[in-house]
């Protein structure tokens, strides 16, 4: 038997094809369709689910159930002596507090370790990839977790929004302020830190908000993240909401701006995009662990 393996959830930006190859489980998370239960990346596929969006479609997150937990840790379970489970980040959903509670039953207790780093998306993405690599140098289940969480604020992703018709349906703003943002063709500026996703600038026009975003970016490299950019330990990263020929076009904007530097491209988990809506860029830095 193995001794450590990772489960993560969809809200990773992970998919199951990728899961595989990375050697690891990913739990698709369920979603509601007009009362009508999906899961991601198994019966609703971004297609669909983008469809049923711009229709007006009813559709709302949920929590992973116990049974659905339980059946993919024992999965996990039957090839490791222990699991690292990642969910999305506390701040965005209750998932981690259910997860605690349901490895501490006695079945669970001191294998399930449940992971609580603040992430979510591409910034999860880039944890797996270290945990993988903690595993790999020998590290125990306890001390990825702990490294995990006790760096769990050293990593930051700004997210430009298409449109404001789902910052109002969330009631992150108001219906007047979308109504006049998007006469003047504002696009608002969110920031994810620490798994906590927040409005931050806004911006005329797309092309602006890209400039901002980028510069800021660079700034974070010279100064918050100065030491993971000299030693070359850190993620540049970016994930989207968008077509995929905007999405390869961001990447290259990205990578010219950026240049001699490796770009993780992701799209945005639906979860999140129920959020931010079609149509959204963002850039990040995602810093590694000292390991």
């Amino acid at each position: 038997m193995k001794k450590i393996g990772i489960v993560a959830d969809s809200h990773s930006s992970i998919s199951q094809e990728l899961a595989r190859e990375l050697g690891i489980r990913v739990l698709p998370m369920p979603f509601y369709i007009d009362g009508k239960c999906y899961h991601e990346g198994v019966d609703l596929t971004r297609e669909t689910f983008f469809q049923e969006l711009a229709a007006g479609t009813k559709l709302s997150t949920s929590q992973a159930s116990p049974e659905e937990l339980f059946g993919i840790w024992d999965e996990a379970l039957e090839e490791y002596e222990k699991i690292l489970y990642m969910p999305i980040s506390s701040g965005l959903s209750g998932s981690v507090n259910t997860a605690k509670v349901l490895a501490a039953e006695e079945k669970y207790a001191g294998r399930v370790l449940v992971v609580d780093n603040g992430r979510v998306s591409t910034p999860m993405h880039c944890t797996i990839l270290d945990a993988l690599q903690m595993i790999e140098k020998g590290w125990t289940a306890e001390q990825i977790r702990d490294t995990l969480e006790a760096t769990r604020n050293d990593e930051v992703i700004y997210l430009a929004v298409n449109t404001l018709q789902y910052l109002k349906a969330g009631g992150r703003i108001s219906g007047a302020t979308a109504a006049v943002g998007t006469l003047l063709n504002i696009k608002p500026v969110l920031k994810l830190d620490t798994g906590v996703l927040r409005a931050w600038k806004n911006c005329r026009g797309i092309n602006a908000a890209k400039k901002l975003m980028i510069e800021t970016v660079k700034n974070d490299l010279a100064t918050r993240f100065k030491k993971n950019y000299d030693s070359g330990r850190f993620y540049l990263m970016t994930a989207t909401s968008a077509t995929p020929e905007e999405n390869a076009a961001w990447i290259e904007e990205v990578k010219a701006a950026f240049p001699g530097m490796d770009v993780l491209s992701d799209y945005l988990s639906l979860g999140v995009c129920c959020h931010s809506g079609p149509g959204a860029l963002g850039i990040g830095v995602s810093a590694q662990p000292d390991f």
